[in-house]
């Protein structure tokens, strides 16, 4: 895919410095925001980052802005607090000292809740897209957070660019307490306006019995999957869960396979 860096518009001089920075880094080029359309032209390309007055990095394809935002957590969160079930969490049983791998993470949404209950612990999360990886470690590190829980959680994060199929080969047995794994669904919600935005960088190869096997293997208490109630995954898994768990309303089940 190609791509450049750009700043928003009438960027300061740190900005642009910091965009020169991010493009050599990424070995691209630095197009400054009032050339971008006239570069566009003679040289076509898929899509481009910005790096805003906020130190926010977004990327930008057609009508589509993907950035980190962490807009669910703080709903589930809110949820947790009126005492409705969040089935992620209670799934989890954490005791709040668990190192969890997350091996799909995404815009990182479920793994800033998760880190709020782990004060003691901390989340691994894996990224096997680079750019989906660049706009949401950078969010990590860079978002002006509204709440102290969720600037809190996100210290206790640790995000890496690693396909999961390789990362787990490369871990012994029981390495991790948790295993987490949201694949994405084989049919997805078109809708969301959450994730319509990363999927054109998304990787979308299925998980398949053997990856479930090496995840169960480097975990020491449990084992979590999501899917949705209408796909096929845990059928073609054909697995042995311990426990199922989820609702009809939100269409979303956790299967759980406890090590003992």
């Amino acid at each position: 895919m190609k791509f450049v860096v750009t700043t928003s518009h009438k960027p300061k001089k740190e900005e642009v410095l910091s965009a020169r920075g991010l493009a050599d880094e990424l070995g691209v080029k630095y197009v400054s925001r009032g050339r971008l359309k006239e570069f566009e032209k003679e040289y076509p390309i898929d899509f481009y980052y910005v790096l805003d007055k906020n130190g926010q990095l977004s990327i930008r394809t057609g009508d589509l802005v993907f950035f980190f935002h962490p807009g669910m957590s703080k709903v589930r969160y809110k949820n947790i607090k009126l005492q409705e079930s969040d089935y992620l969490i209670e799934s989890m049983e954490l005791s709040g000292d668990e190192t969890v791998l997350d091996t799909t993470f995404g815009l990182g949404n479920e793994a800033l809740l998760i880190a709020h209950f782990l004060p003691e612990g901390k989340v691994v999360g894996l990224e096997a897209s680079e750019h989906i990886y660049r706009v949401v470690s950078h969010g990590l590190r860079n978002y002006l957070y509204t709440y102290e829980w969720i600037r809190e959680a996100s210290t206790r994060i640790e995000l890496h660019n690693r396909d999961l199929r390789d990362f787990v080969k490369e871990c012994p047995d029981a390495s991790y307490d948790i295993v987490y794994c949201d694949p994405m669904f084989d049919r997805p919600q078109m809708s969301s306006n959450s994730i319509n935005p990363l999927r054109p960088f998304a990787m979308y190869e299925r998980i398949s019995r053997a990856d479930v096997e090496e995840m169960i293997r480097i975990s020491s208490k449990r084992f979590i999957i999501k899917s949705r109630t209408r796909d096929t995954l845990f059928e073609e898994l054909d697995l042995h869960f311990d426990k199922l768990s989820g609702s009809k309303k939100s269409g979303v089940l956790y299967g759980v396979v406890e090590k003992r």
